[in-house]
């Protein structure tokens, strides 16, 4: 049976939250109702709402939702880069995490193709 949790842009969402996690924990405890509370939620808001948006069975439901996914990406990123002005992450781990987000903002705009492709078959 098909899922979202079949689809490779939830499983790497769900893979970019666990980075999340793992590069937010070396950030000063200062910024733990800062910075990094708010990376945590945008992180897990990407493969939160595909999951919801699935959910749904209405594929102009599921487009909304994975809009909303790909607005979170857009906010993880500018947080990053503001975590990188401020010295929290270094560059090697800002370029990683970047690039990953690319990535799964790619598959995102392809996927919202692909269901408003569907939509506009009806």
């Amino acid at each position: 049976m098909f899922t979202h949790k079949n689809l490779d842009v939830w499983q790497r969402s769900m893979d970019l939250v666990d980075r999340v996690y793992t590069i937010t924990e070396d950030f000063p405890g200062k910024e733990q109702f800062g910075l990094t509370s708010q990376i945590r939620r945008a992180g897990v808001s990407v493969p939160v709402n595909i999951s919801e948006g699935a959910a749904r069975h209405s594929p102009k439901d599921y487009i909304r939702f994975i809009r909303i996914s790909f607005g979170s990406l857009s906010e993880l990123e500018t947080l990053f880069l503001i975590c990188k002005r401020r010295d929290f992450i270094n560059e090697k781990d800002l370029y990683s995490v970047l690039e990953e987000i690319r990535i799964i903002g790619s598959q995102l705009s392809k996927l919202i193709k692909s269901l408003e492709n569907h939509v506009n078959q009806k």
